[in-house]
């Protein structure tokens, strides 16, 4: 058709008028399929001329994206593109990479409609028009479905350790059930012997005694259920492209005052500026969880070695950074650290070295992570300390976005 065309205008001083209008109305007739065509295509696609400006825009781009006014009107061709989208991330991304003219880059964004969360990767690349620069075009292709999917394999994996979950269960249960059964079978047995006798019933404080057994032991059952609902339940994460290092840094402020008062030194390199696909809330409970861990172990350290008020001072390292495309932090302390079986077993359900502990710490910080996509480990060494190590993907960017922090390793 392009080459018809090119030979029609060619040739048009020569054509009757019923021939040039039978090549316009051809000609419209074909701008018309192709029209049809690029508003068809489930890729949002956003052609944007040399000078930043929309000159064409499908319905999935406009379904993707959030605009400030209606990208199809006259006006918003005053506008750069930068200007008239609402959410300032990809504004940012789309001004920052215009202005220094890159092309053929990428990055992930997560974009909130109402109520509803939805993930999108941004691309430009080069538009060429017979054979010259014209422009770029951007596409938006939609991740939201790709993300869930990963969410659910995820909890699927989870399930499938759920047999040795109620194994466990099982066992603790089995144990408060018993002392249940001997202590109602003592009083049933007394009264029995009374009523056969003189017909009174036994002292109050002797059937006090065994039914406050047995009610402590329904509250051992009723946690131990509560724990087994909380190792089990999957958990709903809503994942948001999030600063974690800022994340880190307010937690760190908090425990600051109790850091202080237990002697306990904080040593931070955070990366601070890369945002990754986590649930803020969630993120937090990990980092809560590791903090108070760390203390745990430097008390149980300092006791061990100097007493309770020995001049021993418990040091706390993290430090993050981004390298083959994941975030990383580590979660250092010089506590008392594990022994091979703590350390082998850190993340299973109900496993832990606490007395007052429920072993579910630990094995719910491993399920947060995982369901980030990323990966958690332990390098733990007796009396020596113990390290977290956290990973978590970066969201694909071209290699010339990608930065790296300077706590990098």
């Amino acid at each position: 058709m392009q080459e018809f065309s090119k030979r029609a205008t060619q040739k048009i001083s020569k054509l009757s008028d019923s021939q040039i209008q039978s090549i316009i109305a051809e000609i419209t007739g074909e701008n018309e399929m192709l029209d049809s065509v690029f508003q068809s295509v489930s890729t949002g696609l956003m052609v944007i001329s040399t000078d930043f400006r929309l000159r064409k825009i499908n319905k999935s781009a406009e379904r993707y994206v959030p605009f400030s006014m209606n990208p199809e009107e006259p006006k918003s061709e005053s506008f750069f593109i930068w200007e008239i989208i609402s959410n300032e991330e990809i504004a940012s991304f789309l001004k920052t990479s215009f202005e220094s003219k890159k092309t053929n880059v990428s990055e992930e964004f997560s974009v909130t409609f109402g109520d509803e969360t939805r993930f999108v990767d941004v691309s430009i690349t080069p538009f060429a028009q017979n054979k010259n620069l014209a422009g770029s075009i951007v596409r938006i292709e939609d991740l939201t479905e790709k993300r869930r999917q990963e969410v659910l394999l995820h909890r699927m994996e989870a399930m499938s350790g759920l047999t040795n979950i109620a194994a466990s269960v099982a066992h603790e249960i089995k144990n408060p059930l018993g002392a249940i059964s001997v202590h109602i079978q003592l009083i049933q047995k007394a009264v029995r012997k009374r009523r056969d006798s003189d017909g009174k019933l036994p002292d109050q404080k002797f059937l006090e005694n065994y039914l406050d057994v047995v009610n402590q032991e329904i509250d051992r059952l009723n946690k131990i259920v509560v724990n087994f609902l909380t190792a089990v339940r999957p958990i709903s994460v809503r994942l948001e492209l999030v600063n974690p290092d800022k994340i880190i840094d307010e937690l760190l402020s908090f425990f600051m005052a109790e850091f202080d008062d237990k002697k306990i030194s904080v040593e931070k390199k955070l990366c601070g500026n890369e945002k990754i696909m986590i649930d803020e809330k969630f993120f937090r409970e990990v980092i809560v969880n590791l903090a108070q861990n760390a203390v745990a172990a430097i008390l149980e350290k300092r006791e061990g070695e100097l007493g309770a008020f020995g001049v021993f001072t418990g040091v706390i390292r993290i430090s993050s950074f981004v390298k083959d495309g994941m975030y990383t932090v580590l979660f250092m302390d010089n506590g008392i650290g594990m022994n091979d079986e703590a350390r082998r077993r850190v993340f299973e359900p109900y496993f832990t070295t606490k007395a007052d502990g429920t072993g579910l710490g630990m094995a719910m910080s491993y399920k947060i992570i995982k369901e980030f996509n990323g990966d958690i480990a332990v390098n733990s060494e007796r009396d020596k300390g113990t390290e977290f190590v956290i990973k978590i993907p970066v969201p694909q960017k071209s290699t010339a976005l990608l930065t790296f922090c300077e706590g990098e390793k």
